[in-house]
């Protein structure tokens, strides 16, 4: 079994560095443990995403397709 253990100060780019060192397998097991790391939304962000759903909810005229709004958006 492969053990690491690191307590090196790294800035963000240097750790991008690092990281493109990486295999692939080991990439999408970092990307897992990533993405799978508990956290916590504030209540606050939880506030307004449900005020957003209800809105949409209300009013579902005030909604845009995806497609029409991304060709509003800038490049």
């Amino acid at each position: 079994m492969n053990s690491l253990q690191l307590n090196v100060n790294l800035n963000f780019q240097q750790l991008l560095e690092v990281v493109k060192q990486l295999s692939p397998t080991e990439k999408v097991k970092l990307n897992e443990f990533i993405w799978n790391e508990n956290f916590d939304i504030p209540v606050e962000h939880q506030k307004i995403v449900l005020s957003r759903i209800k809105k949409s909810k209300d009013n579902p005229s005030r909604m845009l397709d995806w497609d029409d709004a991304s060709k509003t958006l800038n490049p």
